[in-house]
């Protein structure tokens, strides 16, 4: 009798936040997990800490090339994906009185450009892959706007639009596609930015909370029911309320060019 090999996931974004928590759910039910970040040390660590089940690529996956090489590491490796989780991503805030296109720039490549080079590099694998599964992390405020979010809720605009219409054009292939709206939850953005979050989650508790979803394959996991209450008389304020509130959320500087 043959035994069922482990599933393979390939996750981005993992060494921080929900993405470090999401490592921890998947490799606790033994499966094998592809590892990418900008920052190496915590994927070495969380390789030593489970021998045999991390592989880890790490790089810029803004840089299209970086990607496709890491594509091909993880198909030299194993052959084939079964679960892909882009999670890589970056919050930046804009000042309304001193527009900075820059942030625009740097959080649309960060957020939507990069989740577009993942999915070309991991669409082979997951063909190849059992029961494949593509799993985008977007946003839930882009169900309404807010003040100093210009960049951010266009990047995750694009990036919803991105993997709902990839979901119509691999269903004819078997590969279903779920959209995370993980707002409100506790993160290296939040503490970078001063971001006050009412109804906050734990990224532990918010990684839990998406891994046991993942298994039904939603087309959604949104968090957005509380943030959505929340904000919602904020969308009604007169608009020197909104940027008086705005204010907390600016960014110090424009970020460095890739």
């Amino acid at each position: 009798m043959s035994l069922t090999p482990p599933r393979r996931y390939w996750l981005t974004g993992a060494s921080s936040g929900i993405g470090a928590a999401l490592a921890e759910e998947i490799l606790k039910t033994g499966a094998h997990l592809a590892v990418s970040s900008r920052s190496l040390a915590p994927l070495k660590v969380l390789s030593q800490r489970y021998p045999g089940q991390v592989l880890v690529v790490a790089g810029d996956l803004t840089n299209g090339q970086t990607v496709r090489e890491i594509g091909e590491q993880i198909a030299e490796q194993w052959g084939s994906l079964d679960t892909v989780i882009l999670n890589a991503g970056t919050c930046e805030y804009v000042d309304a009185q001193q527009f900075d296109a820059s942030i625009v720039e740097h959080v649309v490549r960060t957020n939507l450009l990069a989740s577009s080079y993942c999915i070309e590099a991991a669409s082979p694998l997951l063909r190849a892959g059992i029961a494949p599964h593509l799993v985008g992390m977007a946003s839930s405020v882009t169900y309404l706007p807010l003040p100093k979010a210009e960049s951010y809720g266009a990047s995750n605009a694009g990036v919803r639009t991105l993997f709902e219409s990839k979901r119509i054009a691999l269903a004819p292939e078997g590969i279903e596609v779920t959209v995370i709206g993980p707002d409100f939850v506790d993160s290296p953005l939040k503490v970078k930015h001063d971001l006050p979050m009412p109804l906050s989650w734990p990224a532990d508790k918010a990684a839990r909370h998406i891994f046991a979803k993942l298994r039904e394959r939603p087309l959604e996991i949104a968090f957005a029911g509380l943030f959505m209450a929340a904000l919602w008389p904020l969308s009604q304020t007169p608009n020197p309320v909104k940027l008086a509130i705005g204010k907390r959320i600016v960014r110090s500087s424009p970020p460095i060019k890739d």
